[in-house]
């Protein structure tokens, strides 16, 4: 071979290795970002597993609120408010045990003897709703003169029945009013008591109101961050949000970040694909946008979930080189945080002047 021959193959071998070492470093630029590891602490250290869940409500509101199989999706939107400044407000205490004439229709029923738990708890209908809505029976406490679910061992005279004027999927209509008078008068028959029915038009008026104010006061605020080159992979996102309180929720896809008091609603909520979640090989999913969501009325105005949710979209951004987005991938300015947070400083206090203040036990039952 000539030496010319030889110069050829020797620059065409540098070539070759420049090409190869420019896609590698390519790939690898583009490729999800993956979570690190992290050295396990050895046995007898002390490290805990934490504990990976959704934050459940409280056991009152899970007896009224509970679903039963696969809701339909929320009826009400997101809404626009106007801007004023307010002061922190605390929800007051709930007076009658878990039904609150402010949100239910309630019939009151008096027995002609006393009534065992026991045959309360027999006498109830076999499911806790009416159509779309919660329903619920209470007896007030022989003994602690507290109103309360039925107990076995108890003893009751009085007992309320009560249905939701309104949720998330709309008003009480004249059907639903009407299984629930016939649920109601089938436990009264049971247990040998009077209803007081209140007029179906009332009623039926004062859900349609209900539901109105709610229409217009619900915000479930939602934001986008998206990566601006490299990808990211599952594992990744929950490495960089774990130091921010995140923690793995119940649903594939989802973290939240858990209200300072256990039971209660998370603060915010973090998603992304749920298929890339439940995937064989979750770190070669290359994910490029997580949604950021608050559910106002659901969070107490004490916990400033907003400005939480600003630093968590900050640090988040700085962590995962993202940039925040709305909905519409249309890149918000820090400038235009500002609006909203006042916008929702009008929305607490009205919240606050219904007497459904953001957080309570009331909003919580109203906005589900």
């Amino acid at each position: 071979m000539s030496s010319f021959q030889t110069a050829l193959a020797i620059v065409g071998a540098v070539v070759l290795i420049v090409v190869v070492a420019y896609n590698a470093w390519n790939n690898h630029r583009n490729a999800p970002r993956r979570a690190r590891q992290v050295a396990q602490a050895a046995p007898g250290e002390g490290a805990e597993e934490p504990v990976r869940r959704d934050p459940l409500l409280d056991g009152a509101i899970a007896d009224l609120g509970g679903h039963e199989g696969t809701a339909p999706a929320p009826a009400w939107q997101d809404l626009r408010i106007d801007p004023v400044a307010a002061a922190p407000h605390e929800s007051a205490p709930q007076q009658r045990g878990a039904l609150d004439a402010l949100i239910d229709a309630i019939v009151p029923l008096a027995a002609e003897q006393l009534v065992s738990g026991d045959a309360a708890l027999a006498a109830l209908p076999a499911t806790r709703r009416v159509g779309s809505k919660p329903f619920a029976v209470e007896g007030l406490n022989e003994a602690t003169q507290q109103w309360e679910a039925p107990q076995p061992g108890a003893r009751y005279r009085q007992f309320q029945a009560g249905v939701q004027l309104a949720n998330r999927l709309g008003a009480l209509n004249n059907i639903e009013f009407s299984e629930f008078v016939a649920k109601a008068q089938a436990f009264a028959d049971a247990i040998n008591a009077a209803p007081e029915f209140p007029d179906m038009l009332h009623e039926v008026g004062r859900a349609r109101e209900l539901d109105q104010f709610a229409s217009a006061h619900d915000a479930q605020l939602s934001f986008a961050l998206r990566a601006r080159q490299a990808a990211w992979s599952p594992g990744y996102i929950q490495q960089s949000a774990a130091p921010l309180g995140f923690i793995v929720g119940s649903m594939p896809g989802r973290l939240v970040l858990p209200a300072a008091d256990a039971g209660l609603p998370p603060l915010l909520t973090l998603s992304y694909d749920a298929q890339a979640a439940m995937s064989d090989e979750p770190e070669r999913s290359a994910l490029r946008e997580v949604s950021l969501a608050l559910d106002v009325p659901q969070v107490a105005r004490g916990e400033q979930p907003f400005a939480r949710l600003r630093e968590v979209a900050k640090a988040l951004g700085e962590a995962m080189d993202g940039v925040l987005c709305d909905p519409d991938g249309q890149m918000i300015p820090a400038m235009a945080m500002d609006p909203i947070a006042a916008d929702l400083e009008q929305l607490y206090d009205q919240l606050d002047e219904r007497e459904l203040s953001a957080g309570s036990v009331l909003a919580r039952r109203l906005f589900s």
